[in-house]
């Protein structure tokens, strides 16, 4: 018997972003808002019982995406599959909307959707810390995907405290058409920030008090310390190596800032960056407006305060 379930798998913002510290294997320590917004994948996952096996279809993204043997969300299904011993057969069909190489967790929230929805397929088949685990080994933002709301994530992305009376608010996200591979800003980062032949590391910065960000988030704010707060709060210690190497970053963030955002800010490793606003008017005003490339990927919408499936 054939039976399909649907997924939602929306991107995600990082609210601020601080390297922390950095193992001896390599891996930086993080300290994170990760908020899902509504611009998303659509994942379906059809269970096929009379056989074993894992396709997968890719409507939109580039070719690669289709390669059965590197997409995260086929390697998920077959982690999954693996863990499970059930010998069925899994045909993914990707709607990819979510920019490649962006810094908004495209990659990871399709892995994340094939993991929860056949975690609901197959209720039981593993213990939810086993599938952590699983989520963890392809990714370190796919733990947050298992169940995207609002959270403060650390370490390397396996400390998820989710984040209550978290608001929705109004964004622009503007993604520059070169993508950036998060090891390659890493790498740069490394470079610049450890003394030479040594893995230690000075956290960058004074802590943040992360509990203003609520309120700096919701309802219209016409303070300008409030602003300038807000901006201090969404800053990432990335986005000086992540320009570098993507210049386009400045030019997107100069032109939000003109735009009238009250902050502005940078995903992940980039090069997405994305301002807030006061109104949702206010964020479609800004990219009616902006003097952008004909390339950039422009959205306008909201960060969510919840989420759900199709």
């Amino acid at each position: 018997m054939i039976r399909e379930t649907r997924e939602l798998a929306p991107a995600k913002l990082n609210l601020g972003l601080r390297v922390v510290g950095r193992r001896a294997d390599g891996y930086h320590l993080l300290d994170s808002v990760f908020v899902a917004i509504d611009l998303a994948d659509r994942v379906g996952i059809e269970v096929d019982e009379s056989h074993a096996g894992v396709a997968l279809e890719v409507e939109g993204g580039p070719p690669e995406l289709s390669d059965a043997d590197d997409n995260l969300a086929a390697r998920a299904a077959r982690a999954f599959l693996d863990a499970t011993r059930l010998r069925v057969a899994l045909r993914l069909r990707l709607e990819k909307r979510i920019p490649v190489g962006a810094g908004l967790g495209g990659g990871s929230s399709d892995a994340g959707a094939v993991l929860r929805g056949l975690a609901a397929r197959f209720p039981g088949a593993l213990a939810a810390e086993r599938l952590a685990e699983l989520a963890l080994g392809l990714g370190a933002d796919v733990p947050f995907f298992l169940d995207p709301r609002p959270a403060r994530v650390t370490g390397i992305g396996e400390r998820i405290e989710q984040l209550a009376g978290w608001p929705a608010f109004p964004i622009l996200v503007v993604t520059p058409a070169l993508p950036l591979a998060t090891r390659e800003v890493f790498e740069a980062w490394d470079r610049e920030s450890l003394p030479e032949g040594s893995g230690a590391l000075t956290p960058s910065g004074p802590g943040r008090n992360l509990a203003r960000l609520p309120a700096l988030l919701s309802g219209p704010h016409t303070d300008g310390s409030a602003d300038s707060e807000l901006t201090a709060l969404l800053a990432n210690d990335l986005e000086p190596v992540a320009t570098k190497l993507r210049p386009s970053i400045g030019r997107v963030r100069a032109e939000i800032e003109r735009a009238g955002a009250r902050a502005v800010g940078m995903s992940g490793s980039g090069p997405s960056v994305f301002g807030v606003f006061r109104s949702e008017r206010g964020a479609q005003t800004a990219a009616e407006r902006g003097r952008w490339e004909a390339s950039d990927r422009v959205h306008v919408g909201r960060a969510l305060a919840t989420w759900g499936v199709v």
